[in-house]
């Protein structure tokens, strides 16, 4: 595992300590405290990921992370959560259109009704989305207050 090196200046330490001291959302505090722990100084030297881990109940993968965050990107990144990046709806509104449409025409031939794989398989037949599951269509419906069944 890639070790990032922690070295925190005084000032950085204060405002630390600070941030420990006048409180606010836990998690910027469990950082703070965790950065402290590894700061590379000679107080720190018996402080190891194990034991920062089992003092502040997480895990290597967040301690890396907040190391590797206050390395490359400063200590605002380092004690803030990690950034969720690619998160973004698959299915967006011309895609909930296009199933309210197939959901509503008529059911394939020799069927009553359309299924919620059936529903997927049409999607992707017609190349409105990639790949899509029935329970991501039901509920898309379930969403949209659609009742097929009746």
């Amino acid at each position: 595992m890639a070790r990032y090196i922690v070295t925190l200046t005084d000032d950085e330490i204060q405002q630390l300590k600070e941030l420990i001291q006048k409180g606010g959302k836990g998690y910027r505090i469990k950082h703070a405290q965790i950065l402290l722990k590894l700061d590379q100084k000679p107080g720190n030297a018996d402080w190891t990921y194990e034991r920062i881990k089992q003092a502040y109940g997480t895990s290597n993968g967040t301690i890396a992370g907040i190391a590797k965050r206050f390395v490359t990107e400063g200590m605002e990144a380092a004690l803030d959560r990690k950034k969720q990046q690619n998160r973004y709806r698959k299915v967006t509104g011309d895609v909930e259109a296009k199933i309210c449409t197939i959901a509503c025409s008529d059911a394939p031939e020799g069927r009553s009704g359309w299924t919620m794989q059936a529903i997927a398989d049409e999607l992707i037949r017609l190349e409105v989305v990639d790949y899509i599951t029935d329970s991501t269509v039901c509920d898309v419906m379930k969403k949209m207050n659609l009742n097929h069944g009746l």
